[in-house]
């Protein structure tokens, strides 16, 4: 609607019903986590090896993740699932390790190539910092 030059959207009363309830669905279908949980990302945290590239996690134990980041995983020792991106006209390979990942602790988790030219790669640990907010041993 426009008024002495402006313009004005009405919506009516009825179509925010709703909202509430599906705020309550979407809700209700979230994942939630205590006081104690850690995170895996496959994002860079340091920039400096021009051979190394952010990775792309895939699995972590019997959960794959998707596009989901950083996923927020129990603590404990899980086999991790990597994707290296593609590089230099080659697809991206997966490879496995294991990792005992800590409690309150995010996991920067990358695709370290050995040069320029080569797609062999191997997954390293990019960074661990504390997760703010986490608790360790809380019950």
């Amino acid at each position: 609607m426009c008024r002495n030059g402006l313009f004005r959207m009405e919506v009516p009363q009825r179509s925010m019903r709703w909202v509430p309830v599906a705020a309550t669905l979407f809700s209700a279908g979230c994942q939630t986590w205590g006081p104690t949980w850690s995170e895996l990302s496959g994002d860079r945290y340091t920039s400096v090896d021009p051979d190394r590239r952010a990775a792309i996690l895939v699995r972590v134990g019997d959960d794959s993740i998707g596009t989901i980041t950083p996923y927020k995983v129990a603590p404990g020792s899980y086999r991790v699932k990597v994707q290296a991106p593609p590089w230099r006209r080659f697809t991206g390979s997966e490879q496995e390790f294991m990792l005992n990942i800590e409690p309150c602790k995010r996991y920067y988790i990358n695709a370290q190539f050995n040069n320029r030219i080569s797609p062999d790669w191997t997954p390293v640990i990019d960074y661990v910092e504390t997760i703010a907010g986490c608790r360790v041993g809380a019950s």
